[in-house]
């Protein structure tokens, strides 16, 4: 039987990619071993690990609550993520057009900054 931290490890690596799952074990401590096994099964291996969702599904609510709640260094992240997720930067748009009505234009339109930013580094044109 696969554990929730093995399938968590699995569904984080599938949606951030091996790079950044492997700095954050090389970075790992026993400072913060707790918390990487809390997200890592709690997050990974139960919420984005659900049948409700698509993973795309998961990463459009992912960025418009990170963006709603101004949380743009991981919302930096999971705009990286879409990559992996199949999220279009149309999908974005329309999530961050959400975040605009529902948490504020500020956040929504330092969301677009940041998101414009990732997909010029991702070669993505927009």
């Amino acid at each position: 039987m696969t554990t929730r931290n093995e399938t968590g490890t699995k569904v984080r690596r599938r949606v951030l990619g091996d790079d950044h799952v492997a700095r954050a074990e090389r970075s790992r401590t026993s400072f913060d071993a707790p918390f990487q096994d809390f997200i890592t099964e709690g997050a990974w291996g139960s919420v984005w690990s659900g049948p409700q969702f698509s993973l795309r599904e998961r990463s459009l609510v992912t960025l418009a609550l990170l963006a709603g709640l101004g949380n743009f260094e991981e919302f930096a992240l999971h705009v990286r993520a879409t990559a992996n997720t199949g999220a279009s930067p149309e999908d974005v748009r329309e999530a961050l057009m959400h975040v605009a009505v529902y948490a504020g234009v500020p956040r929504a339109n330092h969301a677009i900054k940041v998101a414009k930013e990732i997909y010029a580094e991702m070669g993505v044109n927009l």
